[in-house]
Formats: C-alpha cells, structure tokens, sequence
C-alpha cells in the first residue's frame, strides 16, 4: 500500500497512490475523493463467503461487532490512481504491519483500509466485555495475513510496549488495538460495575507486545453531550 497522512492538522486525511489494477479496501463511506482514476465497488462484508451464507456472514458481522454491512474495494485503472479517506473520527490515523509472526486485534470502529494480501476473522469478546463494554461488541477484529493495515482513533493515539510480564489497564472505550500476542481480560475497574472509582470497565493487558489507545472516547463525548439532549418524554 502506498499512502501518504496529511501532517500537522487535527483532522488528517490519507491520499492513497493505487497503481493499475491495485486493490485496496475500504470502511464504507471513508472515500472523500478522488481523481477519476480509481473505481469503486461496494459488497457485503462477507468475508469471502458467497450465497445466503454470505449476506448471513455480513448481517451478522454488523449487528454483533458494529462493522458495517457493505465494505469498499478501490481499484487503481492507471498506474495514476489516487484516492483521498478519511475515518468518520476526528483524530488520529495509524498504520499497522502484519505477516507470519505479526498479527493484530482492533476494537470497534478502529478499521480504516487494508491493502490486498489482507484479510481478518471475527473473534468473539468475554460476554462480560460483549455485554457491559463501550466498545468491540460481541466481536472483535483479528488480522490476518500480510500487509498494512489504517487504524483511526479519537483524538490523538498512543502507543504502549509491552514487555515480559509487564502489566497495563486501559479503559474499555480508550483501547484501539493491540498484538494478538498479549493476553488480555476484561475487568470492571472497581466496586461494583466500577460505581466506587466513577471508572466502568478496563481492558488488563500482560505480556510482550504493543497497544494503542485513544486519548479520547465517543463514549465519554456522549455522555458529556447528554444532558444538553433534548428530553422528547416532555414533549408527551
């Protein structure tokens, strides 16, 4: 994949350079624009299955995990092709390097693109995570394959390394992603449900590996944003 970020701004964009016959994929609605030299096909999220086990695949895939049911493929009609995404988060982007021996894990909403040689499966989450959590649902994205990956994320994105036994918890709503590697649970932070701490749940990551966290949360944005709201049961 060759791409450039946009430096310097809060909002950055990603220009991808598609030579002919190139494929990338994409989140849908992340295409801003592009120079008439790219084409662009909508299909199920299906993961490569066909037939009713495909839109089953698809359907599922979105309603448990939050992924959306169609997906984007660009492809480059010259060696020219340029194609200008951005994430429907106002913050930061990242790429991700995947092979053999490198895979990674991604919370909801964090998939941007992926180049050709890619792919991921859906992992299912701890039910205490998938039922209580802000973020990943049922599901979770696992890499595979070989090839890079665009993350996004809220606000500015960090990253952590790992190593050995070391120990690290992020909020639940904060985790982007992170090596497949690590292990991890899903733990409320204290109390109960986290009523003590004012903290709900929390990601405890161990082991040898990277994770990258979102300095920011859709979560709490919304939650600040609530008692602003409108209150429609005093209109009835």
């Amino acid at each position: 994949m060759d791409y450039t970020i946009s430096k310097e701004t809060a909002f950055p964009t990603v220009t991808l350079h598609l030579k002919k016959g190139e494929q990338i994929q994409l989140e849908r609605g992340a295409m801003i624009a592009h120079n008439g030299q790219v084409r662009l096909e909508g299909h199920m999220n299906s993961n490569g299955k066909k037939g009713l086990g495909g839109v089953l695949s698809a359907l599922g895939r979105s309603v448990t995990s939050g992924e959306s049911f169609f997906i984007t493929t660009a492809t480059g009609e010259t060696d020219n092709g340029q194609l200008l995404i951005a994430p429907a988060n106002p913050g930061a982007i990242r790429e991700l390097h995947t092979d053999g021996t490198t895979q990674w894990r991604l919370n909801t909403s964090a998939y941007l693109a992926s180049d050709e040689g890619t792919g991921y499966q859906m992992v299912r989450q701890k039910l205490s995570g998938a039922f209580f959590g802000g973020t990943g649902g049922l599901f979770v994205m696992e890499t595979q394959g070989t090839g890079t990956f665009l993350v996004s994320g809220y606000a500015d994105i960090i990253s952590v390394e790992l190593q050995g036994n070391d120990e690290y918890v992020v909020d639940n709503s904060n985790v982007v992603a992170w090596s497949q590697n690590l292990d991890y649970n899903i733990e409320v932070a204290g109390g109960t449900l986290g009523f003590k701490t004012g903290e709900g749940l929390v990601n405890h990551f161990k082991g040898t590996g990277t994770i990258l966290i979102q300095t920011r949360s859709i979560e709490g944005l919304a939650n600040l944003l609530l008692p602003y709201m409108p209150d429609n049961s005093s209109n009835n």
